[in-house]
């Protein structure tokens, strides 16, 4: 996914999605613009993963 339609289908400007990416860590950034970038991602079939002792992830849904 680019960054343009991530952006726009999380209803957030291209710069800030860049400084989210950029960030080292936590993505920064209001909460709520963070929440909206996880949901998008979600909805494309993205899974995160918790601590599990490795790290967290990302993954791909498997197929329903």
């Amino acid at each position: 996914m680019r960054q343009g339609d991530l952006a726009e289908a999380a209803n957030i400007s291209v710069p800030t999605l860049k400084r989210m990416e950029g960030a080292e860590g936590e993505a920064p950034g209001y909460a709520n613009n963070v929440d909206a970038v996880r949901r998008t991602l979600e909805a494309a079939g993205i899974e995160f993963i918790e601590e599990n002792g490795a790290g967290p992830g990302v993954r791909l849904r498997k197929p329903s």
